[in-house]
């Protein structure tokens, strides 16, 4: 299979996308801004962040953009994979403890 089910972004799409809607995407570029501006958090820190959530959330263009802004950062490839590691660890956490909500199934039916 040689086409990937995630196509590359390109100039075109990007201009397709703001012509559609130009308000929303200038709001959203705001807030894209401010979101990562200096604040009590680092821009690298943010750029952490970022990598760690695109990986829970499984958005291939979040975790090239955000790897890429974390090292244009400062962030150093060890930092980036605990990052990974962290989110990782938070899905993998999560599946254990809604392990309860099974385990009080298993429990529901044995008392029938």
């Amino acid at each position: 299979m040689s086409e990937s089910l995630y196509h590359p972004t390109s100039r075109e799409i990007h201009a397709k996308r703001k012509s559609l809607v130009p308000h929303v995407h200038d709001a959203f570029e705001a807030f894209s801004k401010a979101v990562f501006a200096e604040g009590a958090l680092d821009e690298k820190t943010k750029q952490l962040i970022a990598v760690a959530v695109a990986h829970t959330t499984q958005c291939p263009y979040c975790i090239q953009g955000h790897t890429r802004l974390a090292h244009r950062a400062g962030a150093t490839d060890e930092q980036v994979m605990e990052a990974v590691w962290v989110a990782a660890e938070m899905r993998a956490g999560g599946a254990y403890a809604h392990s309860t909500l099974a385990l009080e199934v298993l429990e529901g039916l044995q008392d029938k």
